[in-house]
């Protein structure tokens, strides 16, 4: 496992917060005894609206007194956590940056685009393969 991730159950249906579990698609993590138990001792489903994940970096968007459990995921779960937790157009973005590891057409447009509309050039680079520096370059451009 590589990255961690952040379990935890809405205390308000009214918040719309990471992203519902079930949306995400299957996580290793959710069939460990650890998370099933926290699930029991919480009242909560794996398929209720009310339980959400938000990747590590958001940690400090989960409402104060909310249930939290830190989980661990593949790199692979991290992607499908990030992408269901960001704005659509950063989710649209990120998604034509993954397939561009499947090409080498019109690079430079593609990082321009990306970084045009917030995506981080480290993040860039780990959804496209590219060298960061390489990336970098393209942004001084």
């Amino acid at each position: 496992m590589a990255e961690t991730a952040y379990l935890f159950v809405l205390p308000d249906p009214q918040i719309c917060l990471g992203a519902p579990v079930v949306a995400v698609g299957e996580l290793e993590c959710m069939e460990t005894p650890a998370v099933l138990a926290w699930l029991h001792a919480h009242d909560v489903t794996a398929g209720s609206d009310l339980l959400r994940v938000l990747p590590q970096e958001a940690d400090g968007s989960i409402p104060e007194g909310a249930e939290r459990l830190p989980v661990p995921l593949s790199a692979e779960e991290a992607d499908r956590v990030r992408g269901a937790c960001a704005p659509r157009s950063t989710a649209e973005v990120e998604a034509e940056l993954r397939a561009f590891r499947h090409t080498n057409d019109d690079r430079e447009r593609m990082v321009s685009q990306a970084l045009a509309r917030g995506v981080p050039a480290h993040r860039i680079a780990q959804l496209t393969g590219l060298d960061p520096a390489e990336v970098a370059q393209i942004a001084g451009a």
